[in-house]
């Protein structure tokens, strides 16, 4: 089998391969790139696999005039620029001890070291700069029946670094059959080691929890999560019941991973998670607003139309309800409404607390009014 592409075809990629396999070194492109070359989807990282060692990587690569960066130089890694285009080539590896994240790595000379120590079997696939596929630990059936295995013993790979629990759910999530169900060796031993969630930082395991809840169906493989008890091991006290009904619910809507976190519990849900400042203000009004009785108009009003949609979906999966009437036109509405006092149509009469307490009750009279109330009419 044979993939091709404009990113693997592209004059400077060619031209990158062509620095090693000119010099008698093997270039093959790995992980990624190949498995959604195979699948027509996009392809967004150029990943290389050579059995040169970097150094030599590094002197091919400045003597054909490319830019070369150290990017993970200890683990065999530097990225190679060419025309602007960042090529990540890794010398083939092979551990010699694992340390959870970190692992003693040797360089080697044979692909089927560097296939064994990749974490699934959808990863290990490789294809030379002419498209070959080549195949050492039969991931191209798996990836063809949309299985996600991992690569040899299931605890041993997991062991190496527990972040490939949450890897594991998100490939299923996004490349997985949803009619075919979960690999059963693989979810046993994510069950098994779901202890070792404990030891990622927050950063990692947010990454991770970004990308599975992005998915376009994210719900079997976080209700697989929830049976093996990996769901409570990242989000003490979540529940996944409501997330299938909200991508239900979602439609055409495009995802949102913090709507969609929402739905999974409550204030446990920040345990293991490293949010941005932006992200815990998103939250926070979701959260929030679920449990209120704010219409979509004042939602809109108060939070815009994407937060507005956001609380309204969630707000509906959680009580099983279906959305109100019209609610996305009420939320547009409600956003596209401008209050008519200022604090200085109540001066001199009113100041301070007062001042703001009045303000406040009128903007609720307004908005309960469905935005109709005037000027004039509110200061009467």
């Amino acid at each position: 089998m044979k993939i091709s592409g404009p990113w693997m075809q592209a004059a400077p990629t060619q031209a990158v391969c062509a620095a090693l396999t000119g010099a008698g070194f093997r270039a093959l492109f790995v992980g990624g790139c190949v498995r959604n070359a195979l699948l027509g989807l996009a392809v967004a990282d150029i990943d290389i696999a050579t059995d040169a060692v970097p150094e030599t990587v590094t002197n091919l690569a400045e003597n054909a005039g490319f830019k070369v960066v150290p990017t993970g130089i200890d683990h065999g890694t530097v990225t190679v620029i060419a025309a602007g285009i960042a090529h990540e080539i890794t010398t083939f590896r092979r551990d010699i001890e694992t340390h959870g994240r970190h692992a003693t790595v040797a360089f080697s000379t044979d692909i089927a070291d560097d296939a064994t120590r990749r974490d699934l079997t959808m990863n290990a696939l490789y294809a030379t700069p002419d498209g070959e596929v080549v195949d050492p630990m039969g991931g191209l059936a798996d990836l063809m029946a949309r299985q996600v295995r991992f690569v040899g013993d299931a605890n041993a790979r997991i062991t190496e670094d527990y972040l490939r629990i949450l890897r594991f759910f998100r490939f299923h999530a996004i490349y997985g059959d949803p009619n075919g169900g979960i690999d059963a060796e693989g979810l046993a031993a994510c069950a098994a080691n779901s202890a070792g969630i404990e030891t990622l930082s927050c950063e990692r395991i947010t990454a991770e929890m970004r990308k599975l809840l992005s998915a376009d169906n994210p719900g079997p493989a976080v209700a697989a999560m929830a049976r093996s008890g990996v769901l409570n091991a990242v989000l003490p006290g979540a529940d996944d019941r409501a997330l299938a009904p909200l991508v239900h619910l979602e439609g055409d809507t495009p995802p949102h991973w913090l709507r969609r976190l929402a739905v999974l519990g409550g204030l446990a849900q920040t345990a293991h998670l490293r949010f941005s400042r932006a992200e815990t203000t998103t939250f926070g009004h979701i959260r929030d607003e679920i449990a209120t009785l704010k219409p979509a108009s004042e939602l809109g009003y108060r939070l815009g139309v994407a937060l507005a949609k956001d609380v309204i979906l969630a707000r509906a999966a959680l009580f099983e309800t279906p959305p109100p009437n019209a609610w996305q036109d009420d939320a547009i509405r409600g956003a596209a409404a401008k209050f008519p006092l200022r604090a200085a149509d109540l001066m001199p009469a009113l100041h301070g607390p007062a001042l703001g307490d009045r303000l406040r009750v009128l903007e609720q009279a307004w908005i309960d009014s469905g935005f109709s109330l005037t000027r004039a009419q509110l200061l009467a």
